[in-house]
């Protein structure tokens, strides 16, 4: 399995569940579609968010912004 999860869901939402279920965030970044492209640290911890956004989760092949920069505390 893979450590990324594309969301329908804006970045803050996605920062704001990552937080309160202690997830770590590796990469997170907006789509150009209005969803976000998350990449947690660990295997296990996107396990438990493919759990929390199970209704959200974008299916196949997603377009992104190139050379996108995230800022973050992480």
């Amino acid at each position: 399995m893979s450590r990324l999860l594309n969301i329908d869901l804006p970045p803050a939402d996605v920062e704001r569940q990552c937080a309160e279920h202690h997830v770590s965030i590796s990469a997170i970044e907006p789509l150009p579609s209005g969803g976000t492209h998350l990449v947690c640290v660990r295997f296990e911890e996107a396990e438990e968010m493919r759990q929390v956004f199970s209704g959200k989760l974008i299916a196949g092949i997603v377009r992104r912004y190139p050379f996108y920069r995230a800022r973050g505390p992480w």
